[in-house]
């Protein structure tokens, strides 16, 4: 069963704790469902207010902008791929074939997750292709960073580097590999999807087989 514990989501990212509230929990459904409909960049308080039937005053009760709102989203799916991996590992001895299930998590994390019914797996991950790169590329990154709000990013790549190190002990670039491999998955999707001429990759009906090879060729080349 997958549970966030309080060292899963900095405290700052947040008000008020939205785990706590039938209200901090509708937020959080809401805003996946709305991000995805509209996109981030016309997402406002007074629509999430207006699809939420409430008040928009007390959703600044939990979150100072929707740049946080964002950020929290983001953070929680690094914990829920993270989960994932080691769910999905744990009885795994064989290197090479955990980084294969590894690809096959960033690629494609959309398994629902029945212990939490407030937040829809499948629309998180559909905000992630599109919509992450948002929640840390800006002017801000230092000082959050410094608040420890990427935290479980840093985590997710120290776990993969170190089962690259296990495959590979002599490579020299475990973290940028880690890293990468996370960051194409939602990219070729992404590129796949708007603009193809980026990409050899070819996706349809969220069918991101090509991108898993894609990622597996690049594995294998990188470490062999």
């Amino acid at each position: 069963m997958f549970i966030l514990t309080d060292m899963s989501i900095p405290k700052g990212l947040s008000l008020r704790d939205p785990l706590q509230s039938k209200l901090g929990k509708s937020i959080i459904t809401n805003s996946i469902i709305l991000i995805d409909e509209i996109g981030f960049e016309s997402f406002t308080f007074k629509k999430l207010a207006l699809k939420m039937q409430s008040n928009e005053t007390s959703l600044y009760r939990y979150f100072e902008n929707k740049h946080f709102i964002l950020l929290y989203l983001v953070v929680w799916y690094w914990n829920w791929v993270s989960y994932l991996i080691d769910y999905n590992t744990k009885n795994i001895t064989d290197s090479n074939k955990k980084l294969n299930i590894i690809i096959d998590n960033f690629v494609d994390a959309t398994k629902e997750n029945p212990s939490i019914d407030f937040v829809n797996e499948k629309l998180l991950h559909r905000i992630i292709i599109a919509e992450s790169a948002k929640a840390y590329h800006t002017k801000n990154i230092d000082e959050e960073n410094k608040q420890g709000f990427y935290k479980s990013y840093k985590s997710l790549i120290q776990k993969v580097a170190d089962v690259i190190l296990d495959i590979n002990p002599e490579f020299p670039y475990p973290h940028s590999l880690a890293n990468n491999l996370f960051e194409m998955a939602n990219n070729e999707i992404f590129f796949a999807e708007h603009l193809p001429r980026l990409t050899d990759m070819k996706v349809s009906n969220e069918n991101y087989e090509q991108v898993n090879k894609l990622l597996k060729y690049y594995k294998s080349k990188m470490l062999d």
